[in-house]
This record gives structure tokens, sequence and C-alpha cells, in this order.
């Protein structure tokens, strides 16, 4: 990808290598069921925590020091490069239909943060919170990206923010709390209204990597292959088949490789958000 002069955000916090009191109850998750399942994308990753190790949901942010991001942190210049690229696409789309666009802020952590939605380990992969609506993410985990589910490049790392970001997009617009009444409906409602939350957000993702050419020319040759691999790398099929060796249709929560792999590259091909209403498609 090319960011040499992309602008870069201002909306980061970094909380690495702050420690944050009580947390130690928190460890025996870290198996590759785990890891790779929750993965990427969940709203509240704290309700997998909960479920696997009993952790309790927290009410409030939590009160942890930060600093400013280190702008010589290579890592951190990919992060506020991408997230400010993610801002100017999602500005001027919403100033296009007469909107404002409030931009989230990210959260660098280790190891284990508190947020508005509860307590997670950097196992649970990033994560965005609409109870406070900022992004999480632990840096480490492109290292499982482009190791354990070998999605090297930068647009798979540059993906995992854009989907984060698409989340805050579906709170902006509503979408998100139409997914909380349906869960509230009912366990199935809720599992195929996140479904189609999560691919909803790989179509934004690959959404903004169309609009942020347009604007910039970010994308080179192999970006987009590598793209589409990372979204097939993260289907529940292939998870599933990873942690227990076949895969579970009715339980997958974020979609199948196929359809990752679908709606990112509807993003990627229209830059339109029109044509990511994964809810009205009778085929998602």
């Amino acid at each position: 990808m090319r960011l040499g002069d992309q602008r870069e955000s201002s909306n980061i916090e970094d909380r690495r290598g702050i420690s944050m009191g009580g947390a130690a109850g928190i460890g025996g998750i870290g198996t590759v069921v785990i890891i790779v399942i929750s993965m990427l994308l969940g709203v509240d990753p704290s309700m997998l925590l909960g479920l696997a190790n009993g952790v309790s949901q927290a009410t409030g942010s939590q009160s942890q020091a930060s600093r400013p991001a280190d702008p010589n942190d290579p890592q951190v210049k990919f992060v506020a490069q991408v997230l400010g690229s993610t801002e100017d696409v999602w500005g001027q789309l919403f100033r296009s239909v007469g909107r404002q666009y409030r931009a989230p802020k990210l959260v660098l952590f280790s190891g284990v943060v508190q947020s508005a939605c509860g307590t997670a380990q950097a196992a649970s992969g990033p994560f965005y919170c609409p109870g406070d609506q900022q992004l999480y993410l632990d840096t480490s985990f492109f290292s499982e990206l482009s190791g354990k589910l070998g999605a090297k490049g930068d647009l798979p790392r540059a993906y995992v923010i854009a989907h984060e970001v698409g989340h805050h997009v579906q709170t902006l617009l509503g979408t998100t709390a139409q997914v909380e009444a349906a869960r509230r409906r009912g366990q199935e409602a809720g599992r195929v209204a996140g479904l189609l939350m999560e691919l909803q957000a790989d179509c934004y993702a690959g959404l903004w990597a169309k609009q942020a050419d347009l604007q910039r020319g970010i994308l080179e040759a192999n970006d987009v292959e590598q793209g589409l691999n990372a979204a097939a790398a993260i289907g529940d099929d292939r998870l599933q088949k990873m942690s227990r060796g076949y895969a579970v249709p009715d339980s997958f929560t974020h979609g199948s490789s196929a359809q990752r792999v679908r709606w990112f590259r509807q993003g990627l091909t229209t830059g339109d958000p029109a044509t990511c209403d994964t809810f009205k498609d009778p085929n998602p």
C-alpha cells in the first residue's frame, strides 16, 4: 500500500505497557479456537471471553492512564495513517448526504484492556465497543494475522482497522441498535442479525479501500489479492475447521470464507455504501 503522504489521525490513545489491576482472572483462554474465532471483528468480545472464563461485564470505561502514541513507531504510523484515511473517506461520504461524521478513537493496548463493553484480552482480537464508540487494537494481532492465518501484506492489516471502523459507521447509522433489538428477540434472530452486520462491515472495509484508492491511489499490484485472502482466512468455516476439524454452519457468527470474500469484494468493486446492505440480500 502507498501511504507515504497520507495524513495521520490524532484520534489514537496509547495504553500499551500499562498494567490493569484486577485483570489476572481472565487467563486461561489462549487457545487457537478462542484466538481465531473471536479474531477481527467482534462488536463485544468480552461476551465471548465471559462465556469461556466467567469474566464479568464492566459498566463503564476503564480509567487507565495513557500517553501520546509514538509517531516514530512504524506500527503506530501505519495505524494512524489508515485511521486517518478512514476519517477522510467516511467524512466525505457522510457530507455527501448532509451528515457529519464523528470519528472514533482507536485505543492501542497490550495484553488486556477495559472498555465500556467489558474486559478483553489481546486473544479476543481487535474490536469495536459501541458503548464508548472506540476501537481497540493490540498490534501483536498483526503477527497472528500474517502468521497463523497466513494473511500477509499491508491491506490485510488495514482491513482489520477498516472493518472495525465499519462497526462505528453502523453505530452512527443506527444499524447496531437494530441488531441489538434482534438479539433481544431471540438467540437465533440475534445470531443471524449479527452475522449480517459483520458481513456489512466487511463490505464497508472494501468500500474504504476503493474510495481511498480513488482519492489517493493507495493500492498496489498485490494488495487486492492479499485483502481477499485475508477475508477468506477469517471465514467461520475455515476457523472452525482449524480448531475442531469440521464446520457447523448454524453456529456461524461472522460468515463463511466465501461470504466474507464476496462482501469485501462488493465494497472494493463498487465503493458505494448502498451496495453493502446485507440485510436486504436474500442470499448473503
